[in-house]
């Protein structure tokens, strides 16, 4: 059908910024994704593409290909997250408003696999792709890259599931050559953030047979640190002056508000050789593996202490509470009549947690990911002329989360101070079958007929963690004080000792119970019909079969079309149908995470929808999502050197994949349920479940002319996307009002890139204006709107002895950050820090373009 994938030079693309090398010649190269034909280019796709090229991605001073992205495709969004538990490892996107997981991304055509992460941290950090189980594309080295393809339609006809928004297809090179890349840069506030990357790609041909081509990446980014220290460590620094130097991080705040320090390796391997005249076998291969080490929240040893607000208000703020409650140690001995078993003595025998953290602690939250992706396969041509795709497919991504610093609060002075939390792994098994045959139907163009079956085995796993990481300790429920007034006599006090929260401080680990594997089989087929029906007009229709041992059958469809009214204005518009399964992910993650409220820990548990403790809260069986996707657009070419595309979209997805709303759970509940005590006395309980229905409407406006200026090469793009979301259906039960006035504006409504690059010679210079228009994270900072901004980027690179090019450039020039959180009831400003409570400063989502401030980066390329 007519999903044509177009590669074109940097100038038809969306902003980017290109190498010096790059030419001005109007060339529109030839690929197809998503499409059997062989003729389209950018000016007659049926469907709406942005193609990037590999230069442009690399040329971006970020060693990770989210950031790349955001900062090049307007209708692509991802958060910074700060302190945002294993969110913060893998960062979850959106395109279009919609969730990773219902983004497919590819590699060399083939089906990317899934994360190991299930985003179940609830907060604006997650608001767009909460619940979500996406790919992690930040383990893909942007030097493999030779294009990157943005097909902003739903194709799930095509693909099968998650293909709702669209598709990323990231294509590895396959050219010959040595390409070696360093690069420097940090912050300009403060000198923080220090990065570094090493990268290669090496390629080699074998005559005209075939060839490999292998690319390796190293990057260490450092810490930034965007908030202030907690007036609570402001008050203990100013009351034991003596100890200020064992505050968590000092002399930064206690607790970091922004990049967690990470550094990682990632390779590709794209290689293929004829085995005949008409076939050749290929091997594609990507290995990456990141550590990240990131802050959590400052837990204060003090007691209540008053601060004034802005306002003139003073709150009392409180320090963790299993400081604030000593530990008894003493049992009442065994056989006493006024002691009785389970109480204990109230004497001089207690421990208190300032014995391991005097200054308090912040526990440093770990994760390690590693992802292994491997697709091999031969196609080529029948001597009947039926082209072919047969492949085999396997991966496996893990996420391996500890955490140090801490301790487990209901083990009191038995604690662990480190944990391991067990691992989360995907792992999934495909094989493909493509076919496609030309048939002269008296049309205009032959009729392309293409058909193919799909299987495909994906397994979660999760490995138990450290007993202490998930379990109760014998301080997790209070307990009967008691004081000796004779010898073997004693009193009751009337009071008890403190109930300690579960598991440990912060996050946590795998439960045995719910350690193990869950798989889920499916396959598909699919027919796709595709020609010119007459010279002026093309058409495709596709549809597929697709069937879930877990969910059973469904049938989507798609069809679209292209009408060339002249030589300058042509229209298309499709129509079609997608659908997106539950995960076996999100049917069986377990998660604990920590909150806290007046200073208390307090557990949140994540459950399987299947498990005693969700089906105690009433959840129910998950069920596909399914949407319909409309489209319609305008291609004008004015001049041979100028295109403008405008395409309006509407998708409406059915029963969405969220997380419900929490539980609470009481003592009665621990009593009929003793699993509960996981969670614990005060702890919430949420669940997987089909919360609501949506429906995204925008715009996606994409204009490129180049020009002649001062004896150089001038290529100019504006690249603009509006997009809402609304919400047609939902249970208050299950999400609220602040949940949905996040997910409609945590993306801006409006983005526009404005890209210049201009080349004369060896020298190319280059400059993009981004405006990111106001956003709410109503989760977060309730009834605040972060106000609209300009971020200027600009570079300049110089091409020397034939092989070298340097490169200096920064990233936000005028070092423009988000605006300020404002004071409100819910969010107070104390003067003393200049921030709330816990340090914030700037919206801890970073906002769309993070909070750290101008990047001044350099870079040196050789390539021979």
């Amino acid at each position: 059908m007519g999903l044509a994938t177009v590669q074109v030079r940097a100038a038809d693309a969306e902003p980017a910024a290109p190498v010096a090398t790059q030419d001005s010649a109007p060339i529109e190269e030839i690929v197809v994704t998503g499409t059997r034909r062989v003729d389209r280019t950018i000016t007659d796709s049926a469907s709406p593409i942005d193609v990037i090229s590999g230069g442009d991605l690399a040329a971006q001073p970020s060693g990770n290909l989210l950031d790349t992205m955001s900062n090049l495709v307007p209708s692509f969004f991802v958060p910074q997250n700060t302190i945002s538990d294993a969110s913060t490892f893998v960062r979850a996107p959106s395109l279009r408003g919609l969730p990773s997981d219902e983004v497919l991304v590819m590699l060399n055509g083939k089906r990317f696999n899934r994360s190991a992460l299930v985003q179940v941290y609830n907060g604006g950090d997650t608001g767009l792709s909460f619940g979500s189980q996406g790919s992690d594309i930040s383990s893909i080295p942007a030097i493999a890259i030779k294009r990157l393809e943005v097909l902003r339609e739903g194709s799930t006809a095509q693909y099968g599931s998650d293909a709702i928004a669209g598709v990323l297809n990231y294509g590895l090179r396959d050219d010959a050559g040595l390409e070696l890349t360093a690069r420097y840069g940090q912050y300009q506030d403060h000198g923080d953030g220090k990065s570094s990357e090493l990268a290669f790609d090496w390629g080699t041909h074998f005559g005209n047979k075939g060839f490999v081509n292998i690319a390796g990446e190293y990057d260490h980014d450092g810490q930034t640190s965007r908030g202030a220290t907690r007036p609570l460590a402001l008050a203990f620094a100013a009351a034991n002056p003596a100890q200020v130097n064992l505050i968590p991080n000092y002399p930064l705040p206690a607790q970091i508000w922004g990049d967690s320090p990470n550094h990682g390796i990632k390779g590709t391997v794209n290689a293929a050789l004829d085995v005949t005249d008409s076939a050749k076998v290929y091997l594609v291969g990507n290995y990456g593996k990141h550590h990240a080490d990131e802050s959590f929240n400052y837990r204060s040893p003090l007691s209540a202490t008053p601060f004034t607000d802005t306002t003139g208000t003073t709150h009392n703020l409180s320090g963790n509470g299993a400081f604030l409650h000593p530990y008894y140690l003493t049992p009442c001995p065994t056989g006493s009549a006024t002691c009785p078993s389970g109480g204990y003595v109230q004497n001089g025998s207690v421990y208190n947690l300032t014995s391991l953290y005097p200054a308090g602690f912040t526990p440093r939250f770990v994760g390690d990911t590693q992802e292994v992706f491997v697709t091999g396969g031969i196609k080529g041509h029948t001597a009947s002329q039926v082209r072919y795709d047969l492949s085999v497919a396997t991966s496996r991504n893990s996420l391996d989360l500890s955490m140090y610093d801490s301790i487990s609060p209901s083990y009191g002075p038995l604690s662990q101070t480190s944990f391991k939390f067990g691992n989360l792994i995907q792992k999934e098994n495909d094989a493909n079958l493509d076919l496609s045959y030309d048939v002269e139907a008296g049309l205009a163009s032959p009729l392309t007929i293409s058909g193919g079956a799909e299987t495909r085995k994906e397994t979660f796993e999760a490995t138990a963690g450290d007993p202490q990481s998930y379990g109760a300790g014998p301080f997790a429920t209070s307990y009967p004080l008691y004081t000796q007034t004779s010898p073997g006599v004693y009193a009751a006090t009337g009071t008890s000792t403190n109930a300690f929260s579960p598991a440990a401080s912060g996050y946590g680990g795998t439960s045995p119970t719910y350690a193990g594997s869950h798989s889920q089989n499916s396959y598909g087929v699919y027919l796709d019909l595709e020609a010119d029906i007459t010279k002026t007009f093309s058409a495709g229709f596709a549809t597929r079969l697709e069937h879930y041992a877990s969910f059973g059958s469904d049938t989507v469809y798609k069809l679209n079309g292209l009408w060339k009214a002249s030589s300058l204005v042509s229209l298309r518009g499709s129509v079609g149908t997608g659908f997106h399964a539950p995960s076996p992910g999100q049917n069986n993650a377990e998660v604990l995470t920590t909150n806290f409220i007046g200073g208390q820990q307090l557990q949140t548990g994540t459950y399987p929808v299947n498990s005693p403790i969700a089906q105690y809260y009433g959840a129910r069986s998950l069920k596909p999502e399914k949407s319909t996707n409309y489209g319609v657009g305008i291609i004008l070419s004015p001049t041979a050197k100028s295109t403008v595309t405008l395409d309006a979209y509407s998708i409406k997805v059915k029963d969405r994949i969220y997380i419900s709303g929490t539980y609470s759970v009481a003592a009665t509940d621990i009593t009929a349920l003793p699993a509960l005590a996981s969670v614990g006395v005060g702890g919430v309980v949420q669940y997987f479940t089909n919360a609501f229905d949506t429906t995204n409407q925008g715009l996606d406006l994409v204009g490129t002319t180049r020009a002649d200026l001062a004896g150089g090469n001038l290529n100019l793009t504006l690249a603009y996307n509006y997009n809402t979301i609304s919400v047609d259906r939902y249970d208050p039960a299950v999400i609220n009002q602040a949940q949905i006035i996040t997910a409609k504006h945590l993306a801006p409504n409006h983005r526009v890139n404005l890209q210049g690059v201009w080349s004369l010679g060896n020298l190319s210079v280059g400059a993009t204006e981004h405006y990111y228009g106001s956003w709410q994270s109503e989760i977060d900072y309730p009834g605040q709107v972060f106000g609209a901004k300009f971020i200027t980027d600009v570079y300049g690179s110089y091409n020397f002895l034939k092989s070298f090019t340097g490169t200096l450039g920064v990233n936000n020039l005028f070092n423009t950050y988000p605006d300020k959180i404002a004071p409100t009831s819910s969010n107070p400003i104390y003067p003393i820090t200049g921030s709330t409570a816990d340090g914030q400063i700037y919206p801890r989502s970073g906002g769309p373009f993070g909070m750290n401030g101008a990047f001044l980066y350099a870079r040196l390329q050789y390539k021979f």
